[in-house]
């Protein structure tokens, strides 16, 4: 369900929450910050949310909602490698605004919470999927087209790509500085072409 059929309490908290992972991760926000921050008593929150799993599952729900149809506007109308490239630089530009500082949304949720919780790990693995099939669709049909070779394998290059954009993530959020994300990325691509056509 998006978020915006949300109750305005429930959306209040959810966004609240997601700025607070993403900033401070999961492991060290408290309810009791949550509430501070999104401005609703104990008991309000209580009637949106049984605990902390299931606010850290609707998080995950808009972070990978808000990502997927910001990526869907580059990716769905994808056909070339330049549109690929496309897509590529419009993640590092977005990530260079705060020096790569806080890594990506949705890969933050990963590690802080996911292993305490299957639930969250399998809606993770479930978004993750999402995410990867919207490259490997493109990369579909650049073959379809001819500008990605037969021989290419589209999901195990999307793989590749997923995997280079989430460690160059990490790479940037060490550093502050989304040069290694802007390098890492640029080799991932590199890797793609060597399949392209012409």
């Amino acid at each position: 369900m998006a978020i915006t059929s949300e109750s305005p309490a429930r959306v209040r908290i959810i966004q609240a929450a997601a700025d607070l992972f993403y900033v401070k991760g999961v492991n060290s926000v408290t309810l009791d910050d949550v509430r501070a921050a999104s401005g609703t008593s104990k008991s309000q929150f209580c009637r949106q949310f049984a605990d902390k799993d299931e606010l850290v599952r609707s998080v995950i729900e808009l972070r990978a909602q808000q990502i997927l149809e910001r990526d869907r506007q580059h990716l769905e109308r994808m056909s070339s490698f330049r549109a690929l490239e496309r897509w590529n630089d419009s993640i590092i530009h977005l990530n260079s605004l705060r020096d790569g500082a806080h890594g990506c949304a949705l890969g933050a949720l990963v590690g802080s919470h996911a292993p305490q919780d299957p639930a969250a790990r399998n809606l993770l693995a479930e978004k993750f999927g999402e995410w990867q099939e919207l490259i490997a669709a493109g990369l579909r049909r650049m073959q379809e087209n001819s500008s990605l070779k037969e021989g290419a394998d589209p999901a195990k290059l999307a793989l590749s790509v997923m995997a280079a954009l989430q460690g160059s993530y990490l790479l940037a959020q060490m550093t502050h500085d989304v040069e290694p994300m802007r390098i890492a990325m640029d080799m991932a691509l590199a890797h793609v072409k060597t399949y392209t056509v012409g």
